[in-house]
């Protein structure tokens, strides 16, 4: 329970990090609002011509007197617009961090900045291309990892009762861990921290991890919402990973520890 507290803590901190640091937080809204609207097309699409995909798809079903081929063809199209939602909420963050690689780590440098007890933060010294492989193809295998969660997940939720109740807690449980990995990889990749090492450290401390990112998953369920959140949840993964690594975090914000930032000079 104390660590569940502590990783709210965190998600709370970073949120207040960059309402304290107005710059920081407009430029780290653009690669979420690029995403989101790329998304939103793709789903918009997807609206507008499933049912016509799943028409062409099921050809077997032109002869099934009616109404069980409508039916059918429309379960298949709401099980697919549920896919692809569940895709989306997974791939966002990720994509989101591709797409602003470099306003993010900025952003979290800044943050190990403001809270190292010497004023300095890790560097990669790796070039901007080499970070954007790194970081896409580590996020192409945590993606295959919550694909099968996910499948996995969606086949449980028809069982009767469990699928529900119990199963929807466990998703945002699931979804939330992937999304804390995804953040915090800005921080720890920049330490050098390989994705295994990632997720053993993520492993280590699942309650801490769960405190950060479940509340986070859920947020991140309603339109928008990850938009708007995603500059302090990357400033709060940062102070999770020092959290992770055992790294000392200096107490105190801004006003009470006065430091001079081009923001502020």
């Amino acid at each position: 329970m104390r660590d569940l507290g502590a990783g709210f803590g965190h998600l709370l901190k970073g949120q207040r990090w960059v309402a304290r640091h107005g710059r920081s937080y407009g430029f780290g809204l653009l690669p979420g609002l690029i995403t989101l609207v790329l998304y939103a097309a793709a789903l918009v699409a997807l609206a507008l011509w499933g049912a016509d995909f799943t028409a062409w798809a099921t050809p077997f079903a032109d002869d099934w007197a009616s109404p069980w081929g409508g039916l059918f063809r429309g379960f298949l199209t709401a099980v697919l617009f549920a896919l692809a939602l569940l895709l989306a909420v997974l791939t966002f963050t990720a994509v989101t961090l591709l797409v602003g690689q470099p306003f993010y780590e900025n952003l979290s440098e800044r943050v190990d900045r403001d809270v190292s007890p010497d004023g300095t933060a890790p560097e990669s010294h790796l070039p901007l291309w080499r970070e954007l492989w790194i970081s896409a193809r580590d996020s192409l295998r945590v993606l295959v990892r919550a694909a099968v969660w996910g499948v996995l997940l969606f086949a449980l939720g028809f069982v009767p009762v469990v699928g529900q109740t119990v199963v929807p807690v466990l998703g945002f449980f699931v979804t939330g861990f992937f999304l804390t990995e995804e953040l915090a990889s800005v921080a720890l990749q920049r330490r050098g921290v390989e994705l295994r090492e990632r997720l053993a450290l993520l492993r280590s401390r699942r309650t801490l991890v769960w405190g950060f990112g479940t509340p986070l998953a859920v947020a991140f369920v309603v339109p928008f919402v990850a938009v708007f959140l995603m500059p302090g949840a990357v400033a709060g993964a940062t102070l999770l990973a020092r959290d992770l690594l055992g790294e000392e975090i200096r107490e105190g914000d801004d006003e009470e520890n006065p430091q001079v930032t081009p923001e502020t000079a």
